[in-house]
């Protein structure tokens, strides 16, 4: 089994900044990417940053705003977030593609619970 533990939600004004971090735990044979979704009240989960073996991707309304990066040494992805928007409210979550140990190999999707951010004056 594997959990993702997230941490660095909170409040803050907007042109602030905030830095996300997903940790991931258990047993596995390889992370194959690690991403940031959100998802605000009364629309659909997006996609923000994706983070893979050689690349990043990001949704055009954060790009030159967020930085996504991983330690591959501690399991962990971060989001930096700067100059925050209202618009940027939502619920964070992290998602971790994941190889299950052998034998079996088997490719795992997973999320950690969320983390709130807030954009307010």
């Amino acid at each position: 089994q594997v959990q993702l533990v997230e941490s660095g939600g909170g409040l803050v004004q907007p042109g602030g900044s905030l830095r996300l971090s997903c940790s991931a735990s258990g047993s596995f044979f390889s992370i194959n990417a690690m991403n940031w979704y959100r998802q605000a009240p009364g629309k659909e989960r997006e996609v923000v940053a994706t983070s893979g073996s050689s690349s990043t991707t990001y949704v055009d309304s954060v790009k030159g705003r967020f930085t996504i990066s991983r330690d591959n040494a501690k399991n962990t992805v971060y989001l930096q977030m700067n100059n925050l928007k209202p618009e940027d409210t939502a619920v964070y979550y992290c998602n971790a593609v994941i190889t299950t140990p052998p034998p079996q190999l088997n490719m795992r999707n997973y999320w950690g619970q969320g983390t709130q951010v807030t954009v307010s004056s």
